[in-house]
């Protein structure tokens, strides 16, 4: 799976002067309310809002994916639940490089399900331009308005999403990955369509609280919880820790280390659903990689001789005070005995994150999203 990181490429005509989109939308008073400095104060939990789960399906441990529905009557979509984005797109019917599809073998081949807004009664133009990188390559398309629910009947009305005519940037990742399209769950800040669907599930009093978590399956179906969280996912308590910028879920790390054989200091990191590894600055991946046996390949991933699995030591990333370990065996991903070390070099520009805690770091915790709190809990998965 490729690293699934936004960087804003959107319409002019809908940026304000900090160049982020901005979209006007109805804020509830009564959902969220304001600090006497006009901050987000904390949020009120809505009486009627509601907690759900969506089951998030995991594709040989590099990519997990749920079901979102658009419209009325619903179209159904599978998405990368990103919290690594703040853009929802599905491909529209007639898009260019969506892949190809025989429906005679629709079960076993990887087909798209593409949006038809001929078909919604809900559908409202927007049409301006939508154009998204990612760290994997670039989609183009148009912004439209519909109904977008989330889990069972979380339906949110009007929510600003793209349709995608273009998935071409993708390239085969794309083509013969699991998933229609991405529903991005960062902050609404960096959304280049200026609003998020979770974050107008919140401001309209749709969920229970201001917060998500997963669950993610290890060979086996995961959960994303809307509106709450699952106490019967994690053992212990959970811990949290306040992010250092609500943009991407960025918090700071007080070091890295992989048993004795590397460690370093005070940086920062994301926590994304979206990457389906560790990511961190090429260099210091590159020590880490020599410090294990790893060798890097053509294609600038690291593989390692599969009998050095065993010996492999734990990785762990000190988070406001806690150590928090993967287990050597579980940085790695073996498929057609080939041993792929699960960490991979690329250096964000600033004022990004230095590293990236993807599924691989996920699958061991169970990670809570406290989008009115700005913070994130993690616990032990059971």
């Amino acid at each position: 799976g490729a690293a699934l990181l936004a960087v804003l490429e959107g319409g002019s005509s809908e940026r304000d002067n900090n160049g982020v989109g901005s979209v006007p939308r109805p804020v509830s008073a009564a959902r969220r309310l304001r600090g006497p400095d006009g901050d987000d104060a904390d949020f009120v939990a809505a009486d009627d809002g509601k907690d759900e789960n969506i089951v998030i399906k995991d594709y040989a441990n590099a990519q997990y994916y749920g079901v979102v529905h658009i419209g009325s009557p619903p179209q159904e979509f599978t998405v990368i639940f990103d919290t690594g984005s703040a853009d929802l797109w599905v491909p529209r019917k007639g898009c260019h490089n969506c892949g190809y599809c025989n429906p005679l073998t629709k079960d076993t081949s990887v087909c798209k399900d593409k949006y038809d807004s001929s078909k919604s009664d809900d559908y409202e133009a927007d049409g301006a331009d939508f154009a998204i990188q990612y760290g994997s390559g670039s989609v183009t398309g148009m912004f439209s308005r519909d109904t977008v629910t989330l889990a069972r009947d979380i339906a949110v009305p009007s929510q600003r999403f793209a349709e995608v005519e273009d998935a071409k940037g993708m390239g085969v990742g794309y083509v013969m990955g699991h998933f229609d399209g991405i529903l991005g769950l960062a902050f609404e800040s960096i959304a280049i369509g200026g609003t998020t669907g979770f974050g107008s599930a919140v401001e309209q009093g749709l969920v229970k609280e201001p917060v998500f978590a997963f669950f993610l399956g290890d060979e086996g179906d995961g959960e994303l919880t809307i509106g709450g969280y699952d106490p019967d996912k994690f053992e212990g308590d959970l811990k949290y820790v306040d992010l250092d910028r609500a943009t991407y879920w960025q918090i700071a790390l007080d070091g890295v280390s992989v048993g004795d054989r590397y460690s370093a200091g005070r940086t920062t990191g994301i926590v994304d659903s979206g990457t389906s590894l560790l990511v961190g600055p090429s260099s210091e991946v590159r020590k880490i990689a020599d410090a294990v046996g790893a060798k890097a390949n053509v294609m600038g991933e690291y593989t390692i001789d599969c009998e050095r699995v065993s010996s492999i030591p734990d990785v762990a990333f000190e988070i406001d005070g806690t150590e928090y370990t993967v287990p050597g065996r579980e940085v790695v991903i073996q498929a057609n005995n080939i041993c792929l070390f699960a960490m991979m070099g690329m250096d964000i520009p600033e004022p990004g994150p230095k590293w990236i805690l993807g599924d691989v770091f996920m699958r061991q915790y169970y990670t809570v999203f406290d989008e009115g709190n700005k913070r994130i809990g993690f616990a032990p998965v059971k």
